[in-house]
Parts: C-alpha cells; structure tokens; sequence
C-alpha cells in the first residue's frame, strides 16, 4: 500500500538509526549522555545510607532505579511520552477527533511498563505536564480527555495518581503542544528481590508479549512518514483505520500480567519493556548470552506500513520499532508456557518464542534471519 511519496530514510541493511536520524533523533548522541548521567548518579549512592537505607547499584541502567529502605525494596522511575503528543494535536487540527485520552494513557503506560521490568507493583505516579503557554489548558475539551485518560490508566495499572506539576514554559515547549511525562514509586513484594538478571540463566524461556500498535516509541518517524503522504494522518490502511487513529491506540500496560505471573510463583529471571531500539532489548541483560527468537508475534498494521513507508529492511525494523512483542518475560526452563497461558488469560496475545542460550552476547531472530550482535545495543540504561 502506498499513498504518497515513501520516507525513504533507510534502505539498507543495519539498523534503524539511520531512518532516527532523519527524523531528528541520533540514539548515539542519546545514549552516550545517559552513560555519563548514570557515572556521575553512582557517586551519590552512599548518601542514602545517611538516610537508613541503601541503593542497588546492579540496578544502575534498569528500567527502574531499586533501593531499601525501612525494610522495604522500593523502586523509582522516571519516563516521558516524547514526542506523540504531537501526533494528538495534528490528529484532532485535521480530522476534528480527540485523542489526548489515548495519549495521556499511553504516558502512564511507559512510565508503570518500565516500573514492573524490575518487578516492582506501582504504588504512587505523579504526572508532568508541561506546555508552551497555559492557553493550551483553555482547550477544555483536550484538557478533559487528557485527565481521564490519566486517571484511567492509573486505575488499569493499580496505583494512585498523587499529583504533579504543570509548568508554562514559553519557548521551551512549543506554544501548541504539551509534553506528558511522570515519576512513579514501586514495591517489591515482601519476601522478593528486584528482577536485576542476577538468576538469568542459559536455558531460559523467552515469551513474546503482544504490543497493539506503536506503543511510545517511534512518533517522530511516524511523523515524518505522515508528512510526506498526500493525506497525512487521515491516510487510510488497508484494515480501515486512518493513519492517525491507528498511532494513537492506547498502548498496554503490562503491569496487573508482571503481577500475577509474579504471584503464581513463576521463576522470573529477567524482563524487558520492548520500546526504543526494538528487539535489541532482548538483549538487554548485562550478559553474555544469545538470546534466540524462534517464533514471532503478528505485527501491527501500522508498523508495517510505517516500515515499508521508510523502505526499511527487516533488520532495521526490529531494530527501530516494537514489530508487535511489547513486552518480554524471561523464565527458567519449563515456565515459558505458564507465562503463555496467564497472558491469555488475561487476553494478551503471547507466544514461547525463544530461549536464552550460551554464546556471545547477540540476538538470533531465526523466522528472519536476522542477527543482532552485542555491540549494537550501545544502551545501557533505557531508551
């Protein structure tokens, strides 16, 4: 299907930094800042011991940050919707539909995925809103649809929404358009420990959680696709919906699944929110192991039309989007189908899809031929 002019960002074979870059996104430049941050974070760790409690550094470039404190392990994160906010506003200018419901759930859905990679149950998330001026908060039906989307989310995920903060920061942000972030504080449930990796092991199970569409990472490709379409976001796909309306579908949140998989007594040994840098996140432990794909999950329509539009190899697709698996659990050997079967239960789609196997640290997605080798996932902590 081709309704316009294609992004012909990236051709070729490696991975998807090129079609990033056209879009004005370098993980490199990214990537190597967020190592420095985390060098310079470790030389605060002993001041918490002042405070009666002590960081885990092993958890240093985790989705979350692990620490104990009063007999409790606590976990903290920080994330951001980037850019898709946008995607919203140029949506409802041209097509007249609001989405901010969608979007703002979507914020809560990255911040509460990243909080459970480390197997902590969402307590508490506070919300950041940040815009250009506060004119945009007189759009109240925008602003509306914003706040039930956050509240809603914040119920799926099981934590209370606590407050936050929301600056007017003129010049800064766009007059237009609203940035959505926030923080949220976890628990490891008594008797626990943080999910660091430290029990991965070669004969783990693999299973591939189902993503339904482009989850938070991906919107300024998506929007450099929509810009050089003849329709922009109102392009109709093959399945019906425009090309707006599918981008926003509000992602999953993964963390009531982590919790009951928890709760069953499953042994988990690792787990990975899939988002920027694709299956390079399976990966992501700080071992040398390959990681090996035998089966997929079906992708999103959109994904693939958003891979075709950008002529990106399959390769760099893997390497740039989520391709369908939002979500992976790492598992001793045995459990991988029981992980499957409460995934059902629950109505997410997920499949046994590998295992984890000795060798060098790389990814195998054998369906495709595809390999990714160590040296590519050049990020420690998130992306």
């Amino acid at each position: 299907m081709n309704n316009g002019a294609p992004a012909r960002a990236q051709a070729g074979g490696g991975g998807g930094d090129d079609a990033y870059r056209s879009a004005g996104i370098d993980y490199a430049v990214l990537d190597a800042g967020k190592r420095l941050a985390i060098d310079a974070a470790l030389g605060t760790s002993a001041l918490l011991s002042a405070r009666g409690g002590k960081a885990l550094d092993e958890s240093r470039g985790e989705p979350a940050f692990v620490f104990e404190l009063a007999g409790q392990t606590l976990a903290l994160v920080l994330e951001g919707l980037g850019t898709k906010s946008i995607i919203a506003r140029m949506v409802g200018e041209q097509q007249g539909v609001n989405c901010f419901r969608a979007v703002a759930y979507d914020a809560v859905a990255a911040i509460v995925n990243d909080l459970c990679c480390v197997g902590a149950r969402p307590l508490v998330l506070n919300a950041y809103f940040a815009t250009g001026t506060p004119q945009w908060f007189a759009n109240h039906e925008w602003h509306s649809e914003l706040i039930e989307g956050w509240a809603a989310a914040c119920a799926e995920a099981g934590c209370v929404w606590g407050g936050g903060e929301s600056p007017s920061l003129p010049e800064l942000v766009s007059a237009t358009d609203i940035e959505l972030a926030g923080s949220a504080v976890g628990v490891i449930a008594p008797g626990s420990k943080a999910i660091l990796g430290q029990d991965l092991a070669a004969g783990d199970e693999i299973v591939l959680v189902a993503s339904n569409g482009l989850h938070a990472n991906g919107s300024s490709l998506a929007r450099m696709v929509a810009r050089e379409l003849k329709d922009g976001f109102a392009t109709r796909l093959s399945g019906g919906e425009t090309l707006g309306e599918a981008l926003l579908t509000p992602s999953f949140i993964y963390s009531k699944l982590v919790e009951r998989v928890l709760d069953a007594g499953v042994p988990v040994t690792y787990l990975s929110h899939i988002t920027g840098h694709g299956f390079l996140k399976l990966m992501r432990p700080p071992h040398d192991f390959t990681y090996t794909i035998k089966e997929l999950l079906p992708v999103p329509e959109v994904l693939r039309f958003l891979a075709q539009q950008t002529g990106m190899s399959e390769r760099a697709a893997y390497s740039t989007l989520n391709m369908g698996c939002g979500f992976a659990f790492y598992c001793a050997a045995g459990s991988g189908k029981e992980v499957v079967d409460i995934a059902h239960g629950m109505g997410l789609a997920a499949v046994f899809a590998g295992t984890v196997d000795e060798g060098p640290r790389r990814v195998l997605i054998e369906p495709l031929g595809v390999e990714f080798a160590g040296e590519e996932l050049r990020l420690g902590p998130e992306g």
